[in-house]
């Protein structure tokens, strides 16, 4: 190896060495997506004409999922109520909640109050948004009197993208990699 292609220098600490032990045998295996916006279109799951989401985590031991929201249209997605915490990040174009005079935009991070009822509208300047969500617990769709016209939770979820990935030829099972 010449000195130009020589392995930089590790300081001689125990800062820079690796845990020596082993890990919890009952911890589950961390999760790496290296392309989190994916290239293929199929692995983004439809909801609804020009909206869908991208699992990154499914979460069946704590009930959460982690996602990407992707909407290409103009409108109200949805109202609903979360019975714990969400977390979101806007990596693209903007949206907003009818219940509040705040907009999420490109760069923002929005936490959601367990409890809350709003109603998400993407406005018609916006191209695309696509939005990272932690959803703890569910979403439950309501009308606009709070009755409960539906729900999502991590199973509807994992079961939405298992149908999806066998209809579209990545296979069922092509959803295991997310679920921990």
């Amino acid at each position: 190896m010449s000195h130009s292609q020589q392995a930089p220098a590790t300081p001689a600490n125990d800062k820079w060495q690796p845990y020596r032990h082993a890990q919890p045998a009952e911890a589950s295996m961390e999760l790496v997506i290296p392309q989190a916006i994916p290239e293929d279109e199929r692995v983004w799951v439809p909801v609804e004409e020009n909206v869908w989401f991208r699992p990154l985590c499914l979460s069946a031991s704590s009930g959460y999922w982690m996602n990407l929201l992707r909407v290409r249209k103009s409108g109200v997605l949805s109202r609903h109520r979360h019975p714990q915490a969400v977390h979101g990040f806007v990596l693209k174009g903007e949206w907003r909640y009818l219940e509040h005079n705040w907009v999420a935009t490109e760069g923002g991070y929005v936490y959601e109050a367990p409890g809350e009822t709003h109603t998400l509208v993407v406005d018609p300047h916006v191209d695309e948004m696509i939005t990272m969500f932690q959803v703890n617990g569910a979403m439950i769709y309501v009308d606009p009197d709070g009755n409960n016209v539906g729900y999502d939770d991590v199973f509807t979820r994992i079961a939405k993208c298992r149908a999806h990935y066998e209809e579209n030829g990545l296979g069922g099972n092509f959803v295991d990699q997310f679920i921990r």
